[in-house]
């Protein structure tokens, strides 16, 4: 029988339909600057937060919104170390 000189496919990994269904990271630009919104599946909401668009908890198990500047002046590890969690719909009424 001859040689094949086909590579044997690798496993994929799974698709992880929750980080699919709740999007990827992605800048945006508003009226106060550019900043940078990160989705939180419900799955890794694993403590409470306070919303600053309404000042009411994100209860753990709750998908939401990380969000940082995309434009700090004072730098990227700055801007990561002031991000807010909000609730989806506070942060689109806010934009």
């Amino acid at each position: 029988m001859p040689r094949t000189n086909r590579r044997r496919e690798e496993e994929a990994p799974p698709l992880d339909a929750e980080r699919i269904l709740s999007g990827a990271r992605r800048t945006v630009a508003a009226r106060d600057g550019e900043w940078t919104v990160q989705p939180m599946a419900a799955s890794n909401s694993v403590k409470a937060y306070a919303c600053p668009g309404c000042s009411g908890t994100i209860e753990p198990g709750t998908a939401h919104l990380v969000v940082w500047r995309a434009d700090s002046i004072l730098g990227d590890a700055d801007a990561l170390a002031q991000r807010r969690h909000w609730h989806r719909r506070c942060w689109e009424i806010r934009a």
